[in-house]
């Protein structure tokens, strides 16, 4: 099992007693650096002028500078755009106000797993990850609880960086419930596997199949909309409380026999053979070489994918459908 760190083996006073620059005001960047400044840490915010997150930024408080600004004046940069644009703004703004004993930290390992960032062996690098979005973050330190948070240490050359990344951890609420250490590898592996094969990939591939399967046996869009996509988060909102076991108690004896007979025959010795060619595209970096070069050249095949599925039936259906139940909103 996996090594749990809680508040008691944190000393908030070391990420207290240095300047944090956040680097991008997004949902995640705020929601830190938020929590962060009620902790009692001394933050930078880093924007684009004439953003709505620079704008945002102003709004709660900040005077938002440029990145290499950030960058020159903090102790602790903490990298938060987007993963296709950190290795740009590290290369311009970051790494060339990069001294001895300054630490990089990270939200998701992406650009150091696969080497788009490579920093001098002079500072730290570290990882926080809060497992959930920055909103959430935010609301559970406002309510004097938090979201549980990864940590690794990708290179420590002062000696402290575990210390330092358990000490960011508890000034963003995260060793209030328990902080799990992890290596970049394993974090960057495992997100984007989770991402491509169930969370975004399968799962919408699973309803939009379903979806198809219902209208190709003559039964009306409407209905096949409610049974294989609007139900979904009835189901999952109760296993991500009760855990599957849970949730297969909380249904009908016929939902649960049906879930225990039919699913295996759904997800079958083919699907997971599929999973685990896709597990090797990430760990070779096949994946990421793709998603960078589509990038670089403007994201073509990433575009014309989109544009692809937004035209399904059930996007069309689903739209009218929502708008009988304002309640979603």
């Amino acid at each position: 099992m996996a090594k749990v760190y809680y508040d008691n083996d944190a000393d908030i006073e070391i990420i207290k007693s240095k300047k944090t620059a956040i680097i991008g005001y997004g949902i995640q960047g705020r929601g830190q650096a938020l929590c962060l400044r009620d902790s009692g840490c001394k933050v930078i915010i880093a924007e684009l002028e004439g953003t709505a997150n620079y704008a945002k930024a102003k709004e709660d408080g900040f005077l938002p500078v440029p990145a290499a600004f950030a960058a020159r004046d903090a102790d602790v940069i903490q990298i938060l755009t987007q993963d296709h644009v950190q290795a740009k703004v590290y290369k311009e703004s970051i790494q060339p106000n990069l001294k001895k004993g300054k630490a990089l930290c990270f939200s998701h390992g992406f650009n150091i797993r696969f080497k788009q960032i490579k920093p001098p062996k002079k500072v730290d690098v570290f990882m926080v990850a809060p497992k959930g979005p920055g909103a959430l973050v935010r609301r559970m330190y406002e309510q004097g609880k938090g979201v549980p948070c990864l940590i690794a240490v990708h290179q420590d050359a002062t000696g402290q960086a575990k210390a330092l990344a358990l000490s960011y951890a508890k000034a963003i609420g995260g060793t209030r419930m328990g902080v799990i250490e992890t290596t970049f590898a394993e974090e960057t592996e495992t997100d984007l596997f989770g991402e491509q094969t169930v969370l975004c990939g399968g799962v919408t591939e699973l309803i939009r199949a379903g979806f198809d399967t219902l209208l190709e046996a003559g039964y009306q869009p409407e209905i096949a909309y409610f049974e294989v996509l609007h139900e979904l988060k009835l189901i999952t909102d109760l296993i991500q409380e009760v855990g599957i076991s849970g949730m297969r108690r909380r249904v009908s004896n016929t939902a649960c026999y049906g879930d225990l007979s039919r699913g295996p025959k759904i997800i079958t010795s083919k699907t997971r053979q599929a999973m685990r060619k896709i597990l090797k595209e990430i760990q070779s970096g096949k994946f990421a070489r793709e998603w960078i070069r589509e990038n670089e050249e403007g994201r073509p095949n990433f575009n014309k994918l989109l544009k692809e599925a937004d035209g399904h039936p059930i996007e069309k259906v689903g739209k009218e459908l929502r708008e009988m139940m304002p309640w979603m909103k």
